[in-house]
This record gives structure tokens, C-alpha cells and sequence, in this order.
């Protein structure tokens, strides 16, 4: 399965209804598998999207699975019921189908975001992600969600969730491409059957640029696909469900012609060799940078 992530692009915040519009594209391209977070604020967009697309009779609710996530200012037991809750209103679902905790970190509890100090630091709560995640299987034994699971765990976070959880994630979404394969991740996912969602699929539009890489070129010549279908495929026959951000109609449809052809095991050996522990999103880092463009955008 491939799914649309829609968070907002680092180079500039979408204009009213970009994202609405590409979940639309989206939804009439084929893709079923949509991925959303409170942190993006596009919730209202997707859900929008959504209801419209139902509306025409084109899918059904039954037929399509959206994700949303959990910020991290909102880990404290008491709150996570009302954050799902927030991110099914702005939805305008009774549900959905799989509820991450966005981050293994979480902030001090309030309105802001990504709170602050006078010092301009971040600001951090002590609550455990044992007690987040058991707050968040309430939600599925409540009927709000569907299935959870976590985002940016590591092995050993994951392992200790593991250890100690009532309802096993069903995924963890992390950080993969061929420049940051997570092998060792994704080989522990396997084991203890949990599925990896991989997003950032194309890595860092920052060089090296994983889509100019002449290996994935030359691979894509040979079967008559572009570099980033080639990503994906990796990515798929490496049993990763990639999420390729996008609001180009035309960028959307070609992500999903991936299905047509294989990957022979010398091409997955030659993209393998390519992994450099390119992390291209450092959460702390990444997170303040996209909030403070986001405010900046927006005049807050």
C-alpha cells in the first residue's frame, strides 16, 4: 500500500485547499492510504477531502485508512484522549484507522507547540511513553481508532514498548530511503511484526540529493522509470510502505505506477551499497525549524 503524507513542504506553507486538493488527486489516482498528524494542520484539508470524495460515491469510508498522530505536548495520560478527539473533529470522522504517537519525546504540556523558555529552549515534560501508549490503547478499546502504533522509535524504544504494551503497534513510521536504509530497524520490525511506514522517502531536497544520485538514474533507465519510482520500489520490496508528500497531480499518479515491474536482486544490492546514514530529520532540529516556518507563514 502507498499512501500521501501531507505535511507541509519545507520550502513554503500550501495556499488554502493545496492539500485538500492533492488528497482529492490522491483519492482518484488510486491511493486508499492517507497520512496525517495534528502537528501538519492539515487535518481540516484531508478530512475535507475525504467527506467530498464519499459524497460523489467515488470511495467509501470503509475502503480508505487514515492515519493521524499525537503531538508530543499532549503525552500526559489525562490528555491523550482529548487530543484524538481534537484530531477526529477537525477530521470530521467518528474514527480512524491508525493513531501514532508522532515522537518519542514529549514537551510541557499547554497551547504551544513546541514550547519555550526564556532561553529560547525547548521545554520537556517527564512522562513516560509507556504511559503515553497506554493511554492510547483506551482509544481502541473506546472506538477511536482502529489500530495504534508509534513514529521515530528506535530499536530499543521499540523493544521496551514491546515488552511492556497490552496492544502491540501495528507500525512504526521512521526516516527511510536508500541514502538511510534502516536495515536493523526494519529487520526488528519484521520479527516482532510490526510494520515500518517510511517517510521522506526522496531523503533531503538538501545536498547530496538522493534523486540526482546517478545509480538510481542509471537503474531507472534500465527499466524505464524515474528515480523516485525507483525509491519507492526499493522501499516496497523492502517491506516499507513509503509515504511520498506531494501536491502535483502529475507527481502524485506517477508515484503510484510502481506496481509493473520488480527490482532483480542486483539492483536492490547496488541501492543498498548507497545507505550513508543520511538522516535528513533530527527532531529537534526538524521540528522547530518547520513550526517557526509555519508561524512565520502565518503571521503567528
Amino acid at each position: 500500500m502507498l499512501a500521501l503524507l501531507t505535511a507541509r513542504p519545507r520550502r513554503l506553507l500550501q495556499s488554502a485547499g493545496e492539500v485538500e486538493r492533492a488528497v482529492r488527486d490522491a483519492i482518484d489516482a488510486g491511493y486508499r492510504h492517507i497520512d496525517a498528524a495534528l502537528f501538519y494542520g492539515t487535518e481540516d484539508q484531508v478530512g475535507r477531502a475525504v467527506a467530498a470524495k464519499i459524497g460523489q460515491g467515488a470511495v467509501r469510508r470503509e475502503d480508505m485508512y487514515i492515519c493521524t498522530k499525537l503531538w508530543n505536548n499532549d503525552h500526559r495520560p489525562d490528555l491523550v484522549e482529548a487530543a484524538c478527539r481534537r484530531s477526529l473533529a477537525n477530521l470530521g470522522l467518528d474514527y480512524v484507522d491508525l493513531y501514532l504517537m508522532h515522537w518519542p519525546t514529549a514537551y510541557k504540556e499547554g497551547a504551544e507547540l513546541v514550547p519555550r523558555g526564556a532561553d529560547g529552549r525547548v521545554l520537556y515534560s517527564d512522562v513516560d511513553i509507556l504511559d503515553t501508549y497506554r493511554a492510547m490503547e483506551a482509544l481502541v478499546d473506546k472506538g477511536l481508532t482502529r489500530s495504534i502504533g508509534v513514529s521515530n522509535f528506535n530499536s530499543a524504544q521499540l523493544e521496551r514498548l514491546l515488552s511492556n504494551c497490552s496492544i502491540k503497534p501495528v507500525v512504526n513510521q521512521v526516516e527511510c530511503h536508500p541514502y538511510l536504509n534502516q536495515k536493523r530497524l526494519l529487520g526488528l520490525c519484521r520479527r516482532r511484526g510490526v510494520q515500518v511506514v517510511a517517510y521522506r522517502p526522496f531523503g533531503s531536497p538538501e545536498p547530496p540529493r538522493l534523486l540526482e544520485d546517478p545509480a538510481l538514474a542509471a537503474i531507472g533507465r534500465r527499466h524505464g522509470k524515474r528515480p523516485g519510482q525507483i525509491v519507492l520500489r526499493y522501499l516496497v520490496q523492502n517491506n516499507a510502505i513509503p509515504i511520498p508528500k506531494s501536491v502535483t497531480k502529475s507527481r502524485i499518479e506517477e508515484n503510484l505506477n510502481i506496481f509493473d515491474f520488480e527490482l532483480p536482486p542486483e539492483d536492490m544490492a547496488t541501492i543498498d551499497g548507497l545507505d550513508k546514514n543520511g538522516r535528513a530529520c533530527v527532531m529537534k532540529e526538524y521540528v522547530c525549524m518547520v513550526y517557526e516556518l509555519q508561524q512565520s507563514l502565518l503571521g503567528g
